[in-house]
């Protein structure tokens, strides 16, 4: 009986050790965040849902929603959605051509994602923004979606070991004390973690709702800030509570 409980006890305390290091994230990773007179004026985007650090998909259903933001005007990309791969699992992808300067952010709201794991459905209202030929202004806009990290240091032309702040907002309010999730996109799976605990790292926001984080090293990072939605989705006739993430992914560069 012993031995029993002892293993159990061991079960439970891997499952509750992997759930806790495997954080959710929507991605939208694009091939430039900073477009120059001299680049390829198209960019590619790749919109998946994932565990970054670990490089391990999920499939994720066509979003509901894919959009770019400019000047205020947004243009559905939703119908622009290619099928594609990343880390082996269904994800999305989608070129635009960028014509003008401009700060584009780039967004999307997917499908609800059950996950048994959790016993909720994971909704991540992802955005990630480009800024081209010079153009500066506007990037400490909010984008007007549901949840989302309004940038206070700018989210783009960052080094790594730069401080990055933003505000977390629900239905246009700042949350105190947000709870927010960081991850870096292990892109090469060269990274190690020393332990499970540094895979993904959680901050919180201060009472006005700002997040600060300093980036150990260049690449994608991944601001994750999770609130629980105020309604419900019925599944199997039970009403089930819904995980809302406010995802915003920053490339940061290394210093030549």
């Amino acid at each position: 009986m012993k031995k029993a409980i002892g293993a159990i006890f061991a079960a439970l305390l891997v499952l509750v050790t992997s759930v806790t290091a495997s954080a959710h994230f929507g991605m939208i990773i694009s091939s430039d965040t900073m477009v120059m007179q001299a680049d390829d004026k198209q960019i590619s985007l790749k919109l998946s849902f994932s565990h970054p650090f670990e490089n391990i998909g999920m499939d994720m259903s066509k979003p509901r929603v894919f959009a770019v933001l400019v000047n205020g005007k947004k243009t559905d990309l939703v119908n622009q959605l290619k099928p594609s791969s990343v880390m082996g699992n269904t994800a999305w992808e989608s070129t635009y051509r960028i014509q003008r300067p401009g700060l584009f952010v780039f967004y999307m709201e997917p499908e609800p994602y059950w996950e048994p794991a959790e016993d909720c459905f994971i909704i991540h209202f992802t955005k990630t923004i480009v800024t081209a030929f010079g153009d500066d202004e506007g990037w400490d806009k909010a984008a007007g979606l549901k949840t989302e990290i309004v940038p206070l240091s700018k989210p783009y032309g960052l080094y790594a070991g730069n401080v990055f702040q933003g505000i977390v907002k629900l239905d246009g309010k700042p949350v105190p004390f947000a709870e927010v999730e960081v991850e870096y996109f292990n892109e090469d799976g060269k990274s190690q973690a020393p332990t499970a605990y540094m895979i993904a790292q959680t901050i919180k926001a201060d009472p006005n709702g700002v997040i600060t984080y300093a980036v150990p090293s260049a690449g994608w990072w991944g601001f994750a800030a999770l609130n629980e939605a105020d309604f419900t989705i019925r599944k199997d006739g039970v009403e089930k509570p819904v995980e809302l993430g406010a995802v915003l992914w920053v490339k940061f560069h290394p210093w030549q």
